[in-house]
């Protein structure tokens, strides 16, 4: 499984999780062998479309590295949708990225509530 992990720095797993998703700098991208509950493979992009056209131009940026699953700090509801209906599965965390990967691997992680702010239609308070 690919993991999507939102980054405000470039700092790989010694980072944090961005509080939204669709302010991210950069996307860690964390193959795991879910089997030995082990990282296989690390790599960090950069999410060119940040702060450019919202959460579901993120969401279309992060599908491309086909990715199964996203943990982020926050994000709207119509980014939520959007990555349900691509059949990507979104966690919520705040703090750091490997903290963040081990519950993830150790099913300790929750879902995520829609951001303060946003509405249905996918609104933004920004």
């Amino acid at each position: 499984m690919r993991i999507g992990i939102v980054l405000e720095e470039d700092k790989g797993v010694h980072g944090d999780v961005c509080p939204h998703f669709a302010q991210a700098g950069f996307f860690l991208l964390a193959d795991i062998d879910p089997d030995k509950k082990k990282i296989v493979h690390l790599r960090t992009v950069p999410n060119t479309v940040s702060h450019g056209g919202g959460g579901c131009v993120a969401v279309d940026e992060i599908l491309k590295h086909g990715v199964t699953h996203v943990i982020a700090g926050g994000m709207g509801f119509a980014a939520q949708q959007k990555l349900a209906q691509a059949g990507v599965k979104v966690f919520g965390y705040s703090g750091n990225v490997q903290k963040a990967l081990d519950d993830l691997m150790n099913n300790a992680l929750g879902g995520l509530d829609a951001c303060k702010g946003h509405d249905e239609t996918g609104g933004c308070h920004h």
